[in-house]
């Protein structure tokens, strides 16, 4: 079990005591939950009534809260009290995969792969041929990794990942559980009877650092040259990313979003839930794109805000549905005009 004295926790967030600095906490909680020995934060003032009841050990505040009642806990006060919790729990995350490290037995690594130090390898793992793995990594278990994968220092691999030979993973990255990297990108010529024919898809994918992969996620190799996942970029759960895509550096795309071949969306796109992409496209950088949205041809104003399938930018989606809510009223009138 980890503990750490609250004068430890308020050093690691820049911040300062108010209370016990020697009182312990080994556990993180929200504040209505709490319990002694746990650690929580307020920052929403909706929450403020349950300060004065907690039985939290401390709770992190900003270092202009002022209490209204006798308070029964510690205080850490800090500048942002929402930022230091986010950072707290980075650091606690970090301190208990750091705890895991060695190779299980019952892991198969495969002849020719370099593993780094401090790595974890979970029961079941599969590691193919010639795979680089760097220092740090987590590899949780029913993992299979293809040979010639390339997973750099850092990086978080859950349970039931497949990672297709070839493709190249960055620092810092996290892969959720059964997401697929590297499967075949959906490619097929047809015949003159009818018949399809499958292309053979010999590219990669490349993530490079600090990207996220939510779980059941599924990222095809390139036909050629590779499907790139630039740096920061966020994907939720249930995303289907096709063949040679290219998704910049800091976008985030929510679930159940579809991107067809060869679309390149730019960098800092922030994309809502159930989103539809043609492929052969190109997004521009800074494009916010709204829930259940269908995006059909390229969108090449920077910083736009786009709604609707056919997409179209939001302040005129927002006057169409205006009218369309009318619509029945208006042909109820002509109606009486014929």
């Amino acid at each position: 079990m980890l503990k750490f004295t609250l004068e430890q926790v308020a050093q690691m967030l820049g911040g300062t005591v108010e209370g016990n600095p020697h009182a312990e906490v080994f556990t993180i909680a929200k504040i209505q939950e709490a319990q002694e020995g746990s650690i929580a934060f307020l920052a929403n003032p909706k929450y403020e009534p349950f300060i004065y009841t907690t039985q939290a050990t401390a709770v992190i505040v900003n270092q202009d809260f002022e209490p209204k009642q006798a308070l029964h806990t510690n205080l850490i006060r800090v500048k942002d009290a929402y930022l230091a919790f986010t950072r707290l729990l980075e650091q606690y995350q970090q301190l208990k995969q750091d705890a895991q490290q060695g190779i299980a037995a019952n892991a198969h690594i495969e002849e020719g792969s370099r593993l780094g130090e401090g790595v974890y390898v979970a029961p079941f793992v599969y590691i193919g041929k010639n795979v680089r793995i760097g220092k740090h990594v987590k590899i949780y278990p029913h993992t299979f990794i293809g040979d010639n994968v390339s997973i750099d220092d850092h990086t978080v691999i859950h349970a039931g990942v497949k990672i297709y030979e070839g493709c190249v993973i960055g620092k810092h990255c996290v892969i959720h559980a059964g997401a697929v990297i590297g499967s075949e990108g959906f490619g097929f010529a047809p015949q003159e009877d009818g018949s399809y024919r499958p292309i053979p898809q010999v590219g990669i994918v490349k993530l490079e650092d600090y990207v996220r992969v939510g779980a059941n996620t599924t990222i095809d190799r390139a036909t050629l040259g590779k499907t790139l996942v630039k740096q920061g970029a966020k994907l939720d759960n249930l995303i289907q990313v096709a063949h040679n895509v290219i998704i910049g550096k800091h976008t985030v795309i929510a679930a159940q979003t579809g991107i067809a071949g060869s679309t390149e969306i730019g960098n800092h796109c922030m994309i809502g839930g159930q989103v539809g992409f043609v492929g052969h496209i190109k997004v521009a950088d800074k494009t916010i794109i709204g829930a259940q949205s269908g995006i059909l041809d390229t969108i090449s104003e920077e910083g736009g805000k786009w709604q609707g399938s056919p997409a179209m930018p939001m302040s005129k989606y927002y006057r169409v549905q205006a009218v369309l809510r009318k619509l029945p009223e208006l042909w109820r009138k002509l109606n009486q005009l014929s």
